[in-house]
């Protein structure tokens, strides 16, 4: 099945795996009365359907290329065989692999001790504090080492780095200059995922590869 989620800025926004994406735009026509219009760029199509709703498919690993109708060619670019890095992150917790077609071929799994906020007061709030924010460096400069250790030798192979997780604790990670051939990689999307675990990056390999498509029904 398709995974979904409500858009920010209305609609809705539907993950579909490049094996069912043919068919989710046949789909598409055949619930909103035809196809009207289509138009594409290098990084996005906009169909609009001839009732008014609109579904545009962000193109993944960009730029599209190829010749003819424009979803023929996202369907042919997003089913291409590629090499892809992740990097998942939270804060406590990592994990970093390699996928290829969607199937983890290298990772390594991490978890850090990282305590919650304390709710007591005056000097005892603050030594807790540090004592969080020192678990919370140690947990991230893991994180860090084990992306160079992993990704860095690799890079040269890849075809992108897909990332996932907290946006904090990756911010955090692409202020380390270590990272910046890795981060060079990757796109402006960034996975949402429960803690990072062995099983959740098998889970993001398989989203790496699938056409975000958001859905506007018509005003």
């Amino acid at each position: 099945m398709s995974r979904v989620r409500q858009a920010a800025e209305g609609g809705r926004v539907v993950e579909v795996s490049p094996e069912r994406l043919a068919g989710w735009f046949d789909g598409f026509a055949e619930r909103n009365d035809g196809i009207g219009d289509t138009t594409a760029t290098d990084t996005e199509i906009v169909v609009t359907a001839r009732n008014g709703t609109t579904a545009t498919a962000g193109v993944p690993f960009p730029p599209l290329g190829g010749t003819g109708p424009p979803t023929v060619r996202l369907v042919v670019h997003a089913r291409r065989s590629r090499r892809i890095g992740l990097l998942l992150v939270r804060l406590g917790a990592h994990s970093v692999g390699v996928a290829e077609n969607g199937k983890v071929v290298l990772s390594r799994t991490d978890r850090h001790l990282v305590h919650g906020r304390s709710s007591a007061g005056g000097w005892s709030q603050q030594r807790f504090a540090r004592r969080r924010e020192g678990q919370a460096r140690q947990a991230l400069r893991e994180a860090a080492d084990d992306a160079l250790e992993v990704l860095g030798p690799r890079l040269a192979e890849l075809d992108a780095v897909v990332l996932g997780g907290d946006r904090r604790a990756l911010d955090e990670l692409r202020a380390d200059r270590r990272l910046e051939p890795v981060f060079a990689l990757a796109g402006p999307r960034i996975l949402e995922l429960r803690e990072p675990r062995r099983s959740v990056l098998d889970e993001a390999a398989q989203r790496a590869r699938a056409v975000e498509i958001h859905l506007r029904d018509r005003t």
